[in-house]
């Protein structure tokens, strides 16, 4: 992969520490977990879960799994065979690639893209086909979509709630999906890691929902992001059998078992649903606190409908491309944000940065006092 360069988050994270800065810039929150899931997680190493858990995932986190997705979007994903828990959701995403593209095949992508989708797809030999989305709404024009299908498309990755944007896919977004899919058979990865961070009494339409379509589907889902704690790596696939036995032909040899402890206190944690049916209230107060803070500021913005990320057009202050416009925000200021154009295959420049609201009331305020203050004259 001699043209992949440091990620983003690697170089922002970085320079955040060095520079002592307020980091809005990496998706994890500064707040803590719930301390029950710890003790669950701590009572399971006690009770000696320390070994080899079984490929495909503990049985029981299987389980509970497939019982949340039926409840919450009416499908029915088998434990046995259909449920893969995986070391995160980006290894998921990889693991799919890896077991679905081949030499020559070309991918849909949605830019701006999360920036794991298009090195991988290089990596095992495809092309990503970007289809380039527009502030303000993001909005996906299928007739566009169409035309980018060719007869060497194999797959079409969406992300919904969509990062870095905040956008959510409407039901008439999932419907003009399974057209294309059915019409061109072609296979869908669905990023679906936001899915319980939703606002505005929007609803997540997971392609769960649509039986057409999740017969060709792969679904990844986050542990991470809905309880809290990013560096615990842990998130599963959901995929019908034949699709689920082929990703895991690649997932028992570049992983095999996840974290067996954990995996044994998110099976008693996760039957609860209060623990985590509640998100979206949780971060529609931290979004509404954080927008009302920065409401006089000179940066524009769309309130985001999902994730825990807001964009911010900072056209008003500067003329400077996004990553020299968040690099100078970084050490002049103290605030490091991520400029979104990295997300776009081209590189194409909005003159928007990405902020993260997963973060305590404090933490918010001393961002806000930044972005407050900034304007033409002095940036």
């Amino acid at each position: 992969m001699p043209h992949v360069a440091q990620s983003i988050f690697t170089i922002m994270g970085k320079m955040a520490f060095d520079y002592q800065a307020i980091n809005l810039s990496q998706g994890f929150p500064d707040f803590e977990m719930d301390a029950e899931l710890i003790a669950l997680v701590n009572e399971a190493m006690v009770q000696g879960h320390n070994n080899y858990a079984p490929m495909e995932g503990d049985s029981g986190l299987r389980k509970v799994i497939s019982e949340k997705v039926k409840e919450l979007h009416g499908a029915t994903y088998k434990p046995e065979t259909e449920i893969t828990v995986t070391a995160g959701a980006t290894q998921a995403i990889f693991t799919i690639l890896t077991a679905m593209i081949h030499q020559g095949d070309e991918v849909i992508i949605f830019t701006p893209a999360y920036d794991c989708y298009s090195p991988t797809i290089r990596l095992m030999g495809g092309t990503p086909i970007p289809v380039q989305l527009a502030p303000p709404t993001f909005a996906v024009d299928w007739e566009k979509v169409e035309e980018k299908i060719t007869d060497k498309t194999r797959m079409i990755i969406i992300n919904s709630p969509h990062n870095p944007s905040g956008t959510v896919f409407s039901e008439h977004d999932l419907m003009a999906l399974e057209k294309l899919v059915e019409k061109h058979k072609l296979f869908v990865l669905s990023d679906e890691v936001y899915e319980h961070i939703v606002f505005d009494g929007k609803q997540h339409e997971s392609v769960a929902r649509r039986p057409a379509l999740a017969a060709r589907s792969f679904i990844t889902a986050s542990f991470g992001k809905t309880f809290h704690n990013t560096g615990w790596k842990i998130g599963y696939c959901l995929a019908p059998q034949p699709l689920m036995k082929e990703f895991q032909k690649v997932h028992q040899f570049n992983v095999f078992g996840v974290n067996h402890p954990v995996q044994k206190g998110l099976a008693v944690y996760l039957k609860n649903s209060e623990n985590y049916i509640h998100l979206s209230e949780f971060y529609q107060e931290k979004r509404d606190s954080f927008l009302t803070k920065i409401r006089d500021s000179a940066f524009k913005f769309v309130p985001a409908s999902g994730t825990y990320f807001q964009l911010l057009d900072y056209s008003t202050i500067s003329d400077l491309d996004d990553i020299s416009f968040a690099e100078r925000l970084l050490k002049k200021h103290g605030l490091a944000t991520i400029p979104t154009s990295v997300f776009n295959e081209d590189k194409t420049n909005f003159k928007q940065i990405r902020v993260c609201f997963a973060k305590k009331e404090a933490t918010l305020e001393a961002a806000a006092a930044v972005l407050n203050k900034l304007t033409k004259d002095n940036f």
